[in-house]
């Protein structure tokens, strides 16, 4: 019986990933679609039971006075079908409310429904563009994801089941005591009123405050997830202090708004023990004396007294109960403003998915500023021929990256045309488009996941046996059958922690390459794809990215140079513009741009231009990222004191460069 209520409501339902709307009623009834008939069952089976539950006392008071007009001997003659009533709904009837609603409640609604609501959450937040992840923390919109389903399926049900419970119980109660005399009523009208007057005061600062509230939870969880997310940066610069400080400050604000909170509730608490007391004298006060005017009998007095009981102990439960509702409502609200935003980057109405590429790709007129009117790439004209093998070079902020991601269609160009065999981009599905195109960049993010699973992203249906030969052509096959974890997993098997932690810089570098050689698109994208690899692993793999480029178009963002040289052909980009173009020796000979870059590289290195780091905002987190200036020691671009890094440019061109015949032979 259980398992039937649990598969009532699916928890993963196949409906459209839409944009939610931003009003509360609208957002909670988006997210509560397949539910309704649940909810409303629950409220139903409240409502009934709450019927019940009043009608014992109007039983109770009557059995009282019944109970002094017979005597022993008469009174079961007299009243024993009532009783046999009664009993039936005191022994089976309430039972079988009571079970049939905890059935709903617990096993169909409170676990499914909620994570329905994650579920559409999700996947409508995968589709949102870079931008949108790169101007939050992640525990942050985590948080908020977990927070907003669990505060929906809160406010709806307590809406519901408990306003649904409370309004019939509340009814029920001062039409009861009205029923024995009208005078009787008046304590609990003004009790009711009074109630209502200090919930009204209440519950509005509660929902202020738990906005507040909700944000400032988000926030320290953010930044307390920051801080372990980054726990290499914090180890290396010695930091430990400086993140406790700056996740106190979080904790401090979010404490700020519990002391608040609690104020409110302390001051209310006073006030409702205030008003319960009144109730009570009052009631019984007023009962006694009707009662001594012959006006109400004695059953009626001990009902309306147990109904004051009842309604004290009630109020407290209604209290925390209303709180809560509108702390979840602050919580939903907060949600909303992170949730319903519409994707910066969509696909249009009905798109069709991208067929398989040809390799072609025509930048026209392309111009893209983030907003801000000028700068980064202005009127850009390329064409990358099929086959191609393109190298793009220029100082930190020339634009390159930003020309990989509208590719890519991370962000959507202001002006101009970007098409892929003369198909828009932005006509096309954006998953199609990027299914097209491999991509290894130096900053190389794994999933915390097994192995297999990292280099199976490239393609989930590859065998076994082609998912091991990437690995070995990327030269990370050995490595990887030495690996552990922490569980006792091991090779393939083995975890490798968040972003890859437990792997080297090289290692993840040699899996990412295993993952996009298993992909095999034909468009490649190489962002200083060998920068992490120590030397000899590098002159290794360069062979393999040869036969990685073989029959594919290929655009390469390199600082090092020598890595470079002997592609088909070099574009030099200054301000967002393709300012020299030809090959190395062309280039070279010309005495341009591309000469004094050549001339100027420290160890393979192109000298960072500071006046020109701050051109490109392009965010550090797409997919072809470029640090404003060298990043340091080994496994990372920039000067330091590695042996690596100290190379000369001849020796760089020697051992890690490509010979012009691996780039040749790749041309179809």
């Amino acid at each position: 019986m259980l398992r039937w209520f649990e598969t009532r409501l699916d928890p993963f339902p196949p409906l459209p990933a839409r944009q939610p709307p931003r009003s509360l009623v609208a957002f909670c009834r988006h997210y509560t679609r397949g539910a309704e008939r649940w909810l409303l069952l629950m409220a139903l089976l409240s409502t009934a039971i709450a019927v019940a539950e009043v009608s014992l006392y109007a039983f109770t008071g009557a059995l009282v006075d019944r109970l002094g007009a017979h005597t022993p001997d008469t009174f079961l003659a007299a009243e024993g079908a009532r009783l046999a009533l009664m009993a039936a709904v005191i022994l089976l009837v309430l039972p079988a409310l009571n079970l049939l609603s905890s059935l709903v409640v617990h096993q169909t609604l409170l676990g499914n429904y909620p994570m329905r609501i994650r579920w559409n959450v999700h996947r409508y937040l995968l589709r949102q563009s870079m931008g949108y992840f790169q101007d939050e923390f992640a525990g942050r919109i985590a948080t908020r994801l977990m927070q907003t389903s669990l505060a929906v399926r809160e406010t709806v049900i307590k809406l519901l089941d408990v306003g649904s419970y409370v309004v019939v119980y509340l009814t029920g109660a001062l039409l009861l005591a009205a029923s024995a005399d009208w005078r009787l009523m008046l304590p609990f009208a003004a009790w009711a009123a009074a109630y209502a007057a200090l919930m009204r005061w209440f519950l509005p600062r509660m929902s202020r405050v738990a906005r507040g509230q909700a944000d400032a939870r988000s926030m320290m969880t953010g930044r307390i997830v920051d801080s372990y997310t980054n726990i290499a940066t914090v180890k290396l610069f010695s930091h430990s202090r400086r993140e406790q400080a700056y996740a106190r400050e979080a904790m401090e604000g979010f404490l700020a708004t519990v002391h608040r909170q609690m104020r409110l509730v302390t001051a209310v608490n006073v006030a409702n023990d205030a008003m319960n007391m009144l109730l009570l004298a009052a009631v019984t006060g007023l009962g006694l004396w009707l009662w001594h005017g012959d006006a109400v009998s004695i059953g009626a007095i001990a009902v309306a007294v147990a109904l004051v009981l009842r309604m004290m102990g009630m109020s407290q439960w209604i209290m925390w109960e209303l709180s809560a509702l509108f702390e979840n409502i602050g919580t939903v609200q907060d949600g909303i403003n992170s949730i319903s935003l519409p994707p910066t980057v969509d696909d249009a109405p009905g798109a069709p998915a991208a067929a398989r590429s040809g390799g072609d790709i025509r930048f026209e007129g392309v111009s893209f500023h983030y907003g801000k009117g000028s700068g980064v790439i202005d009127g850009l004209d390329l064409h990358v021929r099929p086959g191609e093998k393109l190298g793009v070079v220029g100082r930190s902020g020339a634009g390159k990256s930003t020309l990989v991601n509208l590719l890519l269609r991370f962000h959507d160009r202001e002006r101009g045309t970007i098409a892929v065999d003369g198909v828009d981009v932005a006509s096309v599905q954006q998953d199609s488009l990027r299914a097209q195109i491999g991509v290894v960049t130096q900053d190389t993010s794994l999933l915390h996941r097994s192995v297999r699973e990292n280099i199976l992203y490239g393609r989930p249906d590859a065998t076994e046996a082609e998912m091991v030969e990437a690995a070995r052509q990327a030269r990370a096959h050995d490595f990887i059958l030495g690996l552990s974890d922490a569980a006792g997993r091991r090779g393939y098997d083995a975890h490798v922690g968040e972003r890859g932690v437990t792997l080297s810089g090289g290692q993840r570098q040699r899996i990412a390459i295993a993952r996009v050689l298993l992909k095999d698109a034909p468009i490649l994208v190489l962002d200083e794809a060998t920068s992490a690899l120590d030397s000899e692993a590098e002159a290794a793999i360069q062979e393999n990215l040869a036969t990685l480029m073989r029959g594919k178009t290929v655009i390469a963002i390199a600082h090092r140079l020598s890595t470079i040289a002997a592609m088909d052909r070099l574009i030099v980009m200054e301000r967002g513009r393709i300012v020299e173009e030809g090959t190395h020796a062309a280039l070279s000979a010309a005495g341009g741009i591309y000469a004094q870059l050549w001339r100027r590289q420290s160890g393979g290195f192109i000298d960072c231009d500071p006046a020109s780091a701050s051109a490109d905002p392009s965010p550090s987190s797409s997919a072809s990222t470029e640090p404003e200036v060298p990043s340091g020691p080994a496994g990372s671009r920039g000067g330091g004191a590695s042996g690596e890094n100290t190379r000369s440019a001849a020796e760089s061109n020697s051992d890690s460069g490509l010979s012009a015949g691996q780039v040749s032979s790749g041309k179809p």
